[in-house]
C-alpha cells in the first residue's frame, strides 16, 4: 500500500497540481452563490486565512471592493499571484501570515473566510486543534467590524452524495464550531468534473492517496460528488473570545 500523501509538503512545493485538483471542483458554481446568500458580498472588504493559489481570492474579487488573501506558503502564494494577475482586477493583496497571527488590524473587514484550512489542525495537532484553531478564530473576529460576517468552508465527504465528516477528529472541530463557538451551518454539493478518468486518478491519488483514488465513484463522465460545509458567524461589539 502506497503512503498516504504529506500535505504540508504539497501545500510547500506542488502548488501547480494542486490548482489542477481543486479548479476541478464545484463544477456546477455552487460555491459563490452560498456565500452571497449568507453575506452580501457588494462593497465588502474581505480578508481571506488560509487562500492557498487563491481559488477563493479568484472567485471573490469580481465580486467584492477588496480581498487581503493570506496564507502561511509563500511558493502557494506565488502561483496565486500569477493566476489573479491574468483573471482579476487589482482589488486584492497578497501576504505571507499564519492564521493564528494576522497582519491586519482591528475592525477592518466586512468578511473574514477561511477555505478548506483549519481542519489540517486535526491532523497535524490532534491534541492542540482546539487551541490552534481558537486563536485563528479569534483573529478572524478581530478583523471583522461589527456586524461582519465570519465564514469557513470544509470538506463533508469527499466521494459522498450526503454530508458526513471524513474523520472522527474533523467531526469533533464541527459540534465545537457549532456548540461552543456560536457557529450556524449549512452543506452544498461542490462536486468534481475531471477531463478524464486518467486525470482523476492522478489527481486523486496526488492528494488523497491511490488507495483512495482506485476507488473512488466516478461518474461515467468523470464526476465525483464532494460535500462541503459552510459554517458561519456574525461579529458584534462583545469582547472577542
Amino acid at each position: 500500500m502506497s503512503p498516504e500523501p504529506d500535505q504540508r509538503q504539497i501545500y510547500a512545493s506542488e502548488a501547480a497540481r494542486y490548482e489542477r485538483l481543486v479548479a476541478a471542483e464545484d463544477w456546477c458554481g455552487r460555491l459563490l452563490p452560498a456565500i452571497a446568500d449568507v453575506v452580501p458580498l457588494a462593497g465588502a472588504h474581505v480578508v481571506e486565512a488560509g487562500a492557498g493559489t487563491g481559488r477563493l481570492t479568484r472567485l471573490l474579487s469580481p465580486c467584492v471592493r477588496y480581498v487581503h488573501a493570506l496564507d502561511r506558503s509563500g511558493h502557494m502564494l506565488r502561483h496565486a499571484r500569477g493566476l489573479l494577475q491574468r483573471e482579476c482586477r487589482g482589488n486584492w493583496s497578497l501576504a505571507i501570515a499564519d492564521n493564528q497571527d494576522l497582519p491586519l488590524g482591528n475592525r477592518c473587514a466586512d468578511i473574514a473566510i477561511a477555505g478548506w484550512n483549519y481542519g489540517h489542525s486535526t491532523v497535524w495537532n490532534k491534541r492542540g486543534w482546539r487551541v490552534e484553531v481558537g486563536r485563528a478564530l479569534g483573529e478572524m473576529l478581530r478583523v471583522l467590524r461589527p456586524g461582519g460576517t465570519a465564514i469557513i468552508l470544509e470538506t463533508l465527504g469527499t466521494g459522498s452524495k450526503t454530508p458526513r465528516p471524513p474523520t472522527e477528529n474533523l467531526a469533533a472541530y464541527y459540534r465545537w464550531l457549532e456548540t461552543e463557538r456560536g457557529f450556524a451551518r449549512r452543506w452544498l454539493r461542490t462536486d468534481y468534473r475531471f477531463g478524464s478518468r486518467q486525470e482523476a486518478r492522478e489527481l486523486l491519488g496526488f492528494f488523497f492517496g491511490e488507495e483512495f483514488a482506485s476507488q473512488a465513484p466516478l461518474s461515467a463522465s468523470c464526476v465525483l460528488p464532494e460535500c462541503t460545509g459552510l459554517w458561519w458567524r456574525r461579529a458584534s461589539d462583545k469582547p472577542l473570545r
